[in-house]
């Protein structure tokens, strides 16, 4: 695993500040569930996370944005560069600036910020999965490498387990926002549900183009669930492998992501006429339901 090398003259703590503060401002902007999720976390580790969040918004932007498809290769490429480039102590831009530091604080891998742009990076040539093995895959690199910067981030403890169980979470967040966003995805060309289920179920992508809530998408859908709720009871197991004061962040991200699933379930599996989400107050609840979790766990 690649760890960055010590700057010959690290950046002045003013511009380290600044570049915090970019950071944090792009995610209070963006980061809608995640940014209650972060709030539970002691000062240090928050802003370290902003960065971790601006770097993914910058990834997602990479390929979302409009462009044509060598546009948006070159963004992605540019990252890497500007990436490499940080891990050499040489970063100039303000996201990256903060991504040195937080590497070096935290010992975390070059590789695990490499995976995230090769998962951005395929959305522009792989639009269909196979089946659920070639969607994990995907979601191991947009998702659960997430969850391994993360928890370098909180501190850990119990090695491959704890890993594991990051790993689980991230599964479980990202097929979360697969059954949430299928239509958006849709509109980008994109079908993330596996393409062998699908046919299980009697789903092809006209319905999913007709935005009709069928028999087939009901089962399909709740089959995601079933598969994301596993996931997430194993990612609650990562809890006790993390410091106290941690604990109350993956417990918020748990919960909410859960509770979007709920609310799939009560619209009838309708993803087609509206965004699922929760509200502010039922975000803030379930925070101070993971701070007491994390606090009472042992």
């Amino acid at each position: 695993m690649t760890t960055p090398a010590r700057a010959a003259s690290p950046p002045p703590p003013e511009v380290l500040a600044d570049a915090y503060e970019e950071c944090r401002q792009v995610t209070r902007r963006e980061a809608r569930n995640f940014y209650f999720a972060f709030l539970t976390l002691p000062a240090p580790q928050r802003r370290a996370i902003y960065v971790a969040y601006t770097f993914c918004r910058y990834c997602d932007d990479s390929v979302d944005a409009e462009g044509t498809h060598d546009e948006k290769l070159a963004r992605v490429n540019q990252l890497r560069e500007m990436l490499a480039e940080a891990y050499l102590g040489l970063a100039t831009q303000p996201l990256f600036i903060g991504l040195y530091d937080v590497a070096i604080t935290y010992d975390i891998p070059q590789e695990y910020f490499q995976e995230v742009l090769n998962g951005v990076e395929s959305d522009l040539v792989k639009t269909r999965y196979a089946d659920f093995e070639e969607l994990r895959r995907y979601c191991y690199q947009v998702a659960s490498v997430v969850g391994l910067i993360c928890i370098h981030i909180f501190g850990y403890r119990g090695g491959e387990p704890a890993r594991q169980r990051a790993i689980d979470l991230g599964l479980a967040m990202q097929i979360t926002n697969i059954c949430r966003d299928v239509r958006e995805d849709w509109e980008f060309g994109r079908v993330y549900l596996p393409q062998d289920e699908m046919a299980r179920f009697g789903v092809d992508e006209a319905d999913i183009a007709a935005g009709v809530v069928t028999e087939g998408i009901s089962d399909l859908l709740r089959l995601q669930i079933e598969r994301a709720r596993g996931l997430f009871a194993s990612g609650r197991l990562l809890l006790p492998y993390l410091p106290a004061r941690s604990r109350a962040c993956p417990a918020a991200l748990g919960l909410i992501y859960s509770g979007v699933l709920n609310r799939i379930e009560r619209a009838g599996y309708d993803v087609f006429t509206q965004r699922i989400g929760l509200s502010k107050a039922a975000k803030l609840r379930l925070m101070a339901r993971a701070w007491l979790t994390g606090l009472l766990l042992r």
